[in-house]
């Protein structure tokens, strides 16, 4: 450390950047036990070191971390590491940009689509952005071909997304159709939702843990969320579950909706407890109090929240149940055309829809 920071004043102006700082700048611990002799005389180096800077040094110190909060408070003094910039994820025009880098030295299609790739891959870092790009070259790679095409980039995509397809889990005609019946059930209220993401694909190709999968491609990054979408993605979660219970009884239900019912529980409980959706309680932040793991609020206000969540999600469920009720044909006719071809694409979806919706 001492050497580095000699080096750097020697060759100034000079930039010295460490990544992962929080490997040797965590907070010192006053146990002797916990303590690491090693790092710590680091730590304590760099702080020495820092502090000899001055004006007339024209050195600048900069520092990476993911993990903020365990740097030791000396090192976020003025005159250190003082000032913080955040890095966010990338945005929709971000990812576009990033995939064009990546793709620029590796041979692809002329009609290649990266802005529909840039858009299916919100929450991707730029790292992912790039394993999707080695992984798209890799399958053209094992099918002998020259370049990489939209097919490759779209399956390296589901493949970081969904995990890889399990081709060898042979599903039988009873698991097919149900499955099929349970990825339409989403489709179609997904669309006939007042507001929700436009529907990218169904498949009933199994990923991961998952034996299907709806997608759907947002028109740009969601970033303030409206009551409208988010009522709209609790009865679009529910499709699923609804189809089955329309088809085969509450009796035949399968386990198949368990993550659906958690996303929806998720979201019915932030709008209630977090973002102000009711109109019975004040728009107030409603949790439990981290030290004794106790509400912070009345009883009389926490039977409020679960009447109102219950609300949320009966209200948001009848919504869909009456449109799957009412386009039974159109489920039929979709869950038929998923078993013939077991993907089904944005274009041959709305031509099911436009044929036979009401």
């Amino acid at each position: 450390m001492r050497a580095m920071f000699q080096k750097a004043k020697q060759l100034a102006p000079s930039i010295i950047f460490i990544d992962e700082i929080d490997a040797v700048g965590k907070k010192r611990s006053s146990h002797q036990l916990q303590s690491n002799d090693e790092r710590e005389q680091t730590l304590n180096q760099m702080l020495v070191e820092m502090d000899g800077f001055n004006s007339q040094k024209t050195v600048i110190v900069i520092g990476a971390t993911n993990r903020p909060e365990v740097l030791d408070k000396a090192l976020l003094r003025p005159g250190r590491f003082d000032r913080k910039i955040i890095i966010n994820l990338p945005d929709l025009k971000g990812r576009y940009k990033i995939l064009k880098i990546h793709i620029k030295n590796i041979p692809v299609k002329k009609n290649i689509d990266i802005k529909t790739i840039a858009k299916s891959t919100s929450g991707f870092s730029g790292a992912d952005l790039a394993n999707l790009i080695n992984e798209a070259a890799l399958l053209a790679a094992k099918k002998n071909l020259k370049k990489i095409t939209n097919k490759e980039l779209e399956s390296s995509k589901d493949k970081i997304i969904m995990g890889a397809s399990r081709k060898s889990l042979i599903m039988n005609q009873q698991q097919k159709e149900l499955t099929a019946y349970h990825e339409s059930g989403h489709a179609i209220v997904s669309i006939m939702v007042p507001y929700h993401d436009p529907i990218h694909k169904i498949t009933i190709i199994p990923h991961g843990q998952s034996l299907g999968t709806t997608m759907f491609l947002p028109k740009n990054d969601n970033i303030l969320l409206k009551k409208t979408l988010l009522e709209s993605k609790i009865s679009a979660l529910y499709g699923g579950r609804i189809a089955e219970e329309i088809i085969y009884g509450f009796e035949n239900i399968s386990i198949g909706a368990s993550n659906d019912i958690k996303i929806a529980t998720y979201l019915a409980q932030k709008m209630i407890t977090k973002w102000g959706f009711s109109k019975k309680i004040a728009p107030l932040i409603y949790n439990k109090n981290i030290l004794n793991n106790k509400y912070i609020y009345s009883e009389y206000i926490n039977k409020i929240i679960d009447k109102e969540i219950q609300y949320l999600i009966k209200k948001n469920y009848k919504i869909a149940k009456k449109i799957l009720t009412k386009n039974i044909n159109l489920l039929h006719k979709m869950k038929k055309k998923l078993i013939k071809y077991e993907t089904l694409n944005k274009k041959q979806i709305f031509n099911l829809i436009k044929k036979y919706s009401i």
